[in-house]
């Protein structure tokens, strides 16, 4: 069993991360990491042909990031050691891609009228390799000089309730659940801290009840300068009692975005190890 720790949060350029795997692989070893997961967001990343691989020394496990809803609260699946070759997943992150292309020439359009500055959807196209999401159009209102920065893009015209969002078609957690195990993998909810629950018992109970293997509740809220909408420590203990795993996460989206966390959340292996033993099969 490899020593040391992981961290199962990570994005690179398949998505909104500013890093290749390569990249992100030299900046985890540098650290001693011995153990990573690549989340891209509603995307697998095209450079990982296995569930899990060793490069250049450095355990790298095959992951994504899924928008979805939970009975009507919004949130997010972290899914790891998925084959990438999955049928079932593939054509479920096809139609993710749809909707992620959808929503985003809707935007677009927002934009132009809010703004009356032309904005095309090829520019933000351009600079998406693959999943495409609303960092790829901040970039581009702050190239075209409307925003001095994302963090203003966001506050101002396109973060949740602004004149220029649009919410992105999701689908039911019972079926995202259903898609990971199907492709062999185990998830996890995605920074709880984040989600607007009333009620965290009830909501674990049905979650569990609906397939969800872990909790993410080793995550860096203090650095995203965000006030967690429940206790860490209380959220791990409730999700132990309940059976479920706990994984850990920076939510790293590389040097230059601002969101440069690697390092700051250290996951035990073990935990990682407990994560394989769930793996359906």
């Amino acid at each position: 069993m490899p020593a040391g720790y992981a961290d199962l949060h990570l994005h690179t350029t398949a998505s909104d991360g500013m890093q290749t795997i390569p990249e992100l692989v030299r900046r985890a070893k540098g650290l001693s990491f011995s153990c990573i997961a690549v989340t891209d967001h509603d995307t697998l990343s095209p450079d990982l042909s296995l569930p899990v691989e060793s490069i250049d020394g450095v355990e790298v496990i095959s992951g994504v990031e899924i928008k979805t809803e939970f009975d009507g609260i919004r949130g997010e699946l972290l899914a790891y050691f998925v084959d990438p070759s999955s049928r079932e997943l593939g054509l479920f992150l096809s139609r993710m891609a749809d909707a992620r292309r959808r929503r985003m020439e809707r935007m677009v359009e927002r934009c132009r009228e809010e703004t009356g500055v032309p904005i095309e959807m090829a520019e933000v196209r351009a600079i998406a390799e693959w999943s495409i999401g609303r960092p790829h159009l901040a970039r581009i209102l702050v190239e075209k000089g409307i925003v001095r920065d994302k963090d203003e893009a966001f506050s101002t015209l396109i973060g949740d309730d602004k004149p220029c969002y649009v919410p992105i078609e999701k689908a039911p957690f019972r079926e995202v659940v259903e898609t990971i195990h199907a492709a062999g993998g185990v998830c996890s909810l995605a920074h709880p801290g984040l989600m607007k629950v009333g009620d965290w018992e009830g909501f674990l109970d049905s979650i569990r009840d609906g397939g969800v293997d872990a909790i993410e509740a080793f995550y860096p809220y203090e650095l995203a300068l965000i006030r967690p909408t429940i206790s860490p420590r209380l959220l791990a203990t409730m999700a132990e009692e309940r059976g479920f795993l706990l994984t850990g996460g920076s939510d790293d989206h590389g040097p230059e975005s601002g969101r440069a966390r690697l390092g700051a959340v250290r996951l035990p292996y073990e935990r990682v190890e407990a994560l394989k033993t769930a793996c359906p099969g």
